[in-house]
């Protein structure tokens, strides 16, 4: 945690005259509040408003087409994102149970992507390496990339954290064993299986990669007091970004999916997206206004967060932005069952689902 302080303290200094030009106020590093969360967060300040909600339990066999305008204004047709589908494939990973690095859990959801990307005409790629989390344990890490057009030199990336957290820090109820992380992990999979199996149906013209990271939430649980030295969230991202799936992978841009699925989620101008992508993101947030999802992608600047797309910015230089759930109603600023046992189906809204699916499905065929 020490590590961590010292890495968000030097981000902040470093940004803070960017974020005083975003927010017309200086950020003072020093006496600002900044509550470090497990996703390695900055928040100083956090407004945010509130969307809708709904359920359901299989895969949709919906294969309709939707028109939706590119950059320059064209109709374009693009394949209609399934909420169903995608509540589905969320409902299927937690059904495997807390996929913990090291765990059968892990094993059994991995190689359920595998197939699924496989079955939905994927060019799939398993990374298997192993990671030392803060406690000194070494566990395996497993990471799978599904591409689509692999040919094409304009390329779009897509991400989301597959794991689980392996043991609740946050709310009263059985803190120390593992999450179900319906919301924060299964859902933006879920999206990401979801979005493969529309893109087997039409092919975009640009190349399109789906990344699915592990080992990204086995950071120190705030109960434990020994701090440890060290960078221990994203482990899976950060081997991704030294060791990339194909030599000398680029991409355009990037979008992280993290904690997509549940009732009331709300979505801002996170302050690391904003300085990396600020017109992608933008274009994105514009395409879900065109769609009708305004209520929940938010055109409000909030801090910055050392998420995934923290390293992807950082270290494979992949203009990113993190499409995350944020709350003014909790200390953390994220979601109240955010690294709790509540983080489980009960959560998880079909319309919310929609919402980004829809929107990131769009924003493939208008790139």
């Amino acid at each position: 945690m020490e590590q961590r302080m010292k890495l968000i303290s030097q981000w902040a200094t470093v940004n803070g005259q960017w974020l005083s030009s975003l927010r017309g106020t200086k950020p003072d590093c020093r006496t600002g509040w900044l509550a470090v969360c497990n996703k390695f967060a900055i928040i100083l300040m956090i407004p945010i408003l509130m969307a809708s909600s709904c359920n359901t339990k299989r895969e949709s066999s919906s294969a309709e087409s939707v028109s939706t305008e590119n950059t320059a204004g064209n109709k374009i047709s693009k394949p209609e994102f399934s909420p169903d589908s995608a509540y589905f494939f969320t409902q299927q990973q937690v059904d495997f149970g807390p996929r913990v690095p090291g765990t059968p859990a892990q094993l059994k959801c991995a190689a359920y992507f595998e197939q699924k990307l496989k079955s939905y005409g994927a060019e799939v790629v398993v990374q298997k390496t192993k990671v030392v989390v803060y406690s000194g344990k070494t566990v395996p890490c497993i990471n799978i990339i599904a591409s689509y057009n692999p040919a094409a030199k304009r390329r779009l990336m897509i991400c989301t954290h597959w794991d689980a957290r392996p043991f609740a820090d946050q709310g009263d109820s059985a803190v120390g064993s593992p999450i179900l992380a319906a919301d924060d992990g299964a859902s933006g999979s879920a999206i990401l299986l979801e979005i493969a199996r529309q893109m087997q149906k039409k092919q975009p013209e640009i190349g399109v990669d789906l990344v699915f990271l592990d080992v990204e939430d086995y950071g120190q649980p705030e109960y434990d007091l020994n701090q440890k030295q060290g960078d221990f969230y994203c482990l899976g991202t950060q081997y991704w970004c030294k060791n990339p799936h194909v030599p000398n992978y680029k991409a355009e841009n990037g979008i992280l999916l993290d904690m997509v699925g549940a009732k009331d989620a709300t979505f801002t101008y996170e302050g690391v997206s904003m300085q990396y992508a600020p017109d992608f993101m933008k274009q994105v947030w514009n395409t879900a206004e065109k769609l009708g999802y305004g209520n929940f992608f938010i055109r409000e600047i909030t801090d910055p967060i050392i998420d995934d797309h923290y390293y992807i910015n950082q270290m494979a230089k992949i203009p990113t932005i993190d499409i995350i759930s944020r709350t003014h109603n909790t200390r953390s600023g994220f979601p109240k069952h955010w690294h709790t046992h509540q983080d489980n189906m009960s959560v998880i809204d079909k319309i919310t689902l929609q919402a980004v699916g829809e929107t990131v499905l769009a924003t493939i065929y208008t790139f």
